[in-house]
């Protein structure tokens, strides 16, 4: 299994300590937060999209500009791109840059988003973003892949002989389609042949598990081998302690005060506390054992080679003790006992596709 740290930004108030960064200290911490997982060997490090409070990750292309210039290695994601509310044109030559100024290191995880206050910031309605995304993305790889591109569409003006610059660094740019609520969107990855990443977020593994069925069933009827399905998983939040019962007394401010959020309760988690979260949920809250025990259960049901955490809202100091205990006591069992094909290929060099 490969890893992947991410971070969607979030800035409130520290629900130990009740500092709050400012904005400053916290693009700081992100930083700091990349570059010590590519030290403990993390594959992967991830910025998600957002366009409101508490979160400052309206613009991940340029913050992870900001990350590849302090790293070297470490893979750089897009968790997710919310690719129905923005312009592919600016989308092609955004990441294109990003891909020559990170020498081949990023991948785009692409997505409808789940916080409905972007679509009147850029003039869509939320009953149109699956058409959106849709035909969006079908431009974007076309953009990509093509020279003098003619196009006409219903979500931005038509385009006439275009060829957007620079061209991609990577031939092609790797792009997973990001899984959280809808089948429109593993029908939309198994069109292509891609990848999927599951959001594994907010409810039972039942509800991600019957997209992710469904993702495999579609990729046959597409022509594609489902046995080459590529899937990677989200997991919520992480925290360790040396027992399952001091990981829950430490982590539970923090897990109130994130389900206190406006945020939060878009999602309508049906989890009624921590503890309901931890025995019927993704949430990764206890010992090092019990914590592997629990990603086991879950990759026996997806089949993932990826798996994303989050250490959002912690303060520095438990941001540092949870990856590096993350990496050191966790990672390298599941290294050991589940396989992955993906990122097998360095950094540096053209990344294959996904799928022949």
């Amino acid at each position: 299994m490969k890893f992947a740290l991410f971070s969607l930004m979030m800035n409130i108030p520290n629900a130990v300590t009740g500092e709050t960064l400012t904005v400053q200290q916290k693009f700081q911490n992100i930083l700091n937060q990349a570059i010590l997982a590519e030290e403990l060997g993390f594959e992967a490090y991830g910025i998600g999209e957002r366009h409101g409070a508490p979160f400052l990750s309206s613009s991940p292309p340029v913050v992870l500009t900001a990350i590849a210039a302090r790293t070297s290695r470490i893979r750089l994601l897009t968790t997710v791109t919310v690719l129905s509310v923005l312009d592919p044109v600016r989308v092609a030559e955004d990441y294109a840059t990003l891909d020559h100024l990170s020498g081949g290191r990023l991948e785009l995880i692409i997505g409808k988003g789940n916080d409905p206050r972007h679509y009147p910031l850029f003039g869509i309605t939320e009953e149109e973003q699956w058409d959106s995304l849709a035909e969006r993305y079908a431009l974007l790889k076309r953009l990509w892949n093509e020279e003098n591109v003619t196009w006409k569409g219903q979500y931005r003006p038509p385009l006439d002989n275009v060829t957007t610059q620079p061209r991609p660094y990577q031939q092609p740019i790797p792009v997973w389609h990001g899984s959280a609520s809808s089948t429109l969107s593993t029908e939309l990855a198994a069109k292509y042949g891609e990848p999927i990443f599951s959001s594994n977020t907010f409810h039972p593994q039942a509800k991600y598990k019957a997209l992710i069925d469904h993702y495999r069933e579609r990729l046959a009827y597409y022509g594609h081998d489902p046995k080459q399905a590529v899937v990677g998983s989200g997991a919520g939040s992480l925290y360790l302690a040396n027992t399952p019962e001091e990981a829950v007394n430490r982590y539970r401010p923090y897990y109130n005060a994130f389900q206190a959020t406006a945020s939060a309760q878009i999602n309508n988690t049906p989890f009624k506390d921590l503890e309901d979260n931890i025995a019927n949920g993704p949430i990764l809250v206890g010992s090092p054992a019990s914590v592997i025990e629990k990603i086991l259960n879950y990759q026996a049901a997806y089949g993932n080679q990826v798996l994303s955490v989050s250490v959002d809202g912690l303060t520095e100091a438990e941001q540092r003790e949870q990856i590096e205990r993350f990496a050191t006591e966790v990672a390298p069992v599941l290294r050991r006992e589940i396989p992955s094909t993906v990122w097998e290929s360095k950094p540096q060099e053209a990344i294959p596709k996904v799928f022949a």
